[in-house]
């Protein structure tokens, strides 16, 4: 063993040895510690790497053990990815590759289920008529619930890079609204005639978008319609068995099923 050598990761500490950062010497570590790229270092003297510091400690294990161990809720696979082709660390590369061929057989099997509830709410806003005049107006709004559950984690992720709340002008993706790995809980409203653009700010209303189409869902029927189709193409068909006919045509249960 060589004598440790403190690193700084993105702002995190990790303490290691010569011969495990130069493990790999075509790698991007290889060619920093053996002197062929410069390499910087922070107000205590410690190396520097601009790098995400949580994600670094997969790469510097796989260093150690030339295994890539990762947690079975691991859920930063996208950014692990853009980490591991910074390092360039051929071998982990492969193994990166491997385990997500793994993930994804793992996942062939699978069930989603997605209950509907919908509601109608009076909303009350002011209009403003003139400079100095204004006049209380009052509409009936449809707000819409829908509780999603799936086996399958990547589908769940799919589905948040394909729909997204509109609020305060801006729009969001509803990845970032995922309770955990397989659910996920949706609140929106449909566009109100004559309801001003802010009054859906304040009165803390979110609208539901489907991109890049940037079509707007203002019913469940095409809430079902977009959600099938990205469902179905990722694989999934509706079950024969299970809701009832009656409960999948009135929107009120959807439930998918794939199989390998």
């Amino acid at each position: 063993m060589s004598e440790p050598i403190t690193l700084n990761v993105g702002g995190k500490l990790y303490t290691t040895s010569l011969s495990t950062l130069t493990s790999f010497p075509d790698s991007m570590l290889g060619a920093m510690f053996s002197g062929k790229i410069p390499t910087k270092k922070d107000s205590q003297g410690n190396c520097f790497i601009d790098r995400d510091g949580k994600i670094f400690r997969y790469i510097l294990n796989f260093l150690r053990t030339s295994h890539l161990d990762l947690p079975e809720d691991f859920q930063e696979m996208g950014l692990l990815r853009r980490e591991v082709d910074f390092y360039q660390i051929q071998p982990l590369i492969e193994a990166l590759q491997e385990k997500e061929v793994e993930l994804s057989k793992a996942e062939k099997n699978a069930m989603l289920n997605i209950t509907l509830d919908q509601r109608t709410q009076t909303v009350h806003f002011t209009v403003r008529e003139a400079p100095q005049i204004y006049s209380l107006s009052s509409s009936n709004m449809e707000v819409f619930s829908a509780h999603i559950f799936s086996t399958s984690c990547l589908f769940l992720k799919l589905l948040g890079s394909k729909l997204y709340y509109c609020f305060n002008g801006n729009l969001s993706s509803i990845s970032s609204y995922l309770q955990d790995p397989n659910h996920l809980t949706l609140d929106w409203v449909a566009s109100v005639e004559g309801l001003p653009e802010e009054e859906y700010t304040r009165q803390n209303l979110k609208r539901l978008w489907v991109v890049p189409d940037n079509k707007q869902i203002n019913s469940f029927q095409v809430f079902v319609e977009e959600v099938l189709k990205i469902a179905m193409s990722d694989g999934f068909c509706i079950d024969s068995a299970h809701p009832h006919t009656s409960d999948f045509m009135n929107n009120k249960i959807i439930r998918l099923i794939r199989y390998k």
